[in-house]
């Protein structure tokens, strides 16, 4: 395991783009974090010709299906996503063959958009990131074996912290509602997710 501080940039992914180039053989770059790590800024900011970029949070359990289940109020745990079909998604989308289709979360409704988001076959790299990509339970286990490569974002507390009550007040939450979601499921998800840490090839401490 690397660790990249704050001092310095973001590790790049020339070398990715180089090997999927001399082998034909796509790469798929996984970024793991906490919420409000940073994560999906730095997979959007990799984005380019020959890159795609897919969030796991496509894979959320529409809200009436967690309404069902009576998971709403734990939104975002382990157990509210679609898992297995995203390790399935990671399967298919190593191969160059054809177009793959992946939803798309969009915080201004709460919910996924299905096929929003297209990997098409002249990608050398699919760049994914989430929140439990280096989760070592079942289904989610089977994520790391089809990363070429992991990163993890780890900022400094407070600065997580303080990104995911903005972000939540962004999209409609008044203030307490925000600290509130902030240091109830999100800190609880947050500190399972920092035990990850250790499986990542990068650790980014910015």
């Amino acid at each position: 395991m690397r660790l990249v501080s704050s001092a310095r940039p973001a590790p790049g992914i020339a070398h990715l783009l180089a090997a999927a180039r001399a082998d034909g053989r796509r790469r798929v770059l996984g970024i793991a974090g906490g919420p409000g790590s940073g994560k999906s800024t730095l997979a959007a900011s990799l984005a380019g010709p020959g890159v795609a970029v897919v969030g796991m949070d496509g894979w959320h359990l529409a809200n009436s299906v967690l309404d069902r289940l009576g998971r709403r109020d734990r939104k975002g745990a382990p157990d509210t996503f679609d898992a297995a079909g995203y390790v399935a998604f990671l399967e298919r989308v190593r191969s160059r063959e054809t177009s793959v289709w992946a939803p798309e979360f969009r915080r201004e409704v709460e919910e996924s958009i299905a096929g929003a988001l297209e990997v098409p076959p002249d990608a050398l790299v699919v760049v994914t990131e989430g929140n439990y990509l280096l989760l070592d339970e079942p289904p989610w286990n089977g994520i790391r074996a089809l990363l070429d490569e992991a990163w993890f974002v780890e900022p400094d507390e407070d600065v997580r912290r303080a990104r995911l009550i903005a972000r939540h007040e962004h999209h409609g939450r008044s203030h307490a509602e925000a600290v509130a979601r902030a240091d109830g499921s999100d800190a609880a998800n947050a500190r399972m997710i920092a035990r990850t840490a250790h499986r990542a090839d990068v650790v980014h401490r910015g």
